[in-house]
């Protein structure tokens, strides 16, 4: 299913309420950031809140156009478009970051896709598409960036992961693999990178108001707006927590389900989340603050 690039009312709505209550985000301590995905949702979000702060923001995304506007709303937003399935070109859109505005204090990789589908319709090059973009880009931006924050001795990582990646959900066959591979690689960076001074968090949410989440054709529950959800990240990251999750309800019942038996968590979760009659088994358009 192809990625769709369009803005809806919807959309657009999200994006004013974001802009209008970043315009007097308390002052941040970092001095300087990198946010992927920055062109919307959570990535934007962020983005807006850390410059409103007095940060100096460089973001990157796809789309060069939208993140003309992105900068147009604060001078502290500086443009590096970038398309991360591009592995030589993060590497230089590193390079180029940190020419112009140094070495980031915060790393924040939000760029990502969605898509829930069942898994009678696997698309594989669907699948390579998410891992690329969820998983491997990742890889691909902390691997320059890692031995310089080890050399100054700090750095804050900041990788986006989902409540989804906790355990197997219905209709998550090919988004939920690229989350839980997202949740293993902050557990194993955080291992190695604390004792060099490197703080790494990640963020698991469950449904938030954004444009991925927009035409989602079945239930969101406990839909988070997203500046509620930009709160409770911001309050995460400025404590340097490990890991920051939201909504509570969501977050308590998938730990919970994470302790059961197999053959238990198959039948409690089927009962709740499994296929609807008449339903088509949850297959939205998709979008991604790649763009």
């Amino acid at each position: 299913m192809a990625i769709d690039d369009g803005q809806s009312r919807a959309t657009a709505d999200i994006t004013s309420k974001s802009t209008a209550s970043s315009a007097h985000a308390a002052p941040v301590r970092w001095r300087s950031a990198w946010v992927t995905g920055a062109s919307s949702g959570i990535g934007r979000g962020l983005a807006l809140r850390l410059a409103r702060g007095g940060c100096r923001v460089a973001a990157s995304a796809r789309s060069a156009d939208k993140l003309g506007d992105l900068a147009g709303l604060d001078a502290n937003i500086e443009p590096f478009p970038l398309d991360v399935t591009r592995a030589g070109a993060t590497a230089d859109t590193v390079d180029d970051i940190v020419e112009r505005i140094g070495l980031p204090d915060i790393v924040i990789l939000s760029a990502g896709i969605g898509r829930f589908a069942s898994a009678s319709r696997l698309d594989a090059a669907y699948f390579r598409q998410m891992m690329t973009v969820n998983v491997i880009a990742v890889a691909d931006a902390l691997a320059p960036l890692i031995p310089q924050m080890i050399a100054r001795g700090s750095g804050h990582i900041v990788l986006v992961g989902s409540l989804a990646g906790y355990r197997g959900l219905p209709r998550a066959a090919t988004y939920a693999p690229s989350k839980a591979a997202v949740i293993s690689l902050a557990e194993c960076l955080r291992f190695d990178l604390a004792p060099k001074g490197i703080v790494v968090t990640m963020i698991n949410s469950g449904y938030v108001e954004t444009p991925m989440t927009e035409d989602f054709d079945f239930p969101l529950p406990f839909l988070v707006p997203l500046e509620t959800a930009l709160d409770k990240i911001m309050a995460g990251l400025a404590a340097e927590r490990f890991e920051v999750r939201f909504p509570w309800q969501m977050t308590l019942g998938l730990r919970l389900a994470r302790l059961l038996p197999n053959g238990s968590y198959h039948r409690v979760i089927t009962r709740v989340l499994g296929p609807r009659p008449g339903s088509r088994g949850g297959e939205p358009r998709s979008r991604d603050g790649a763009e």
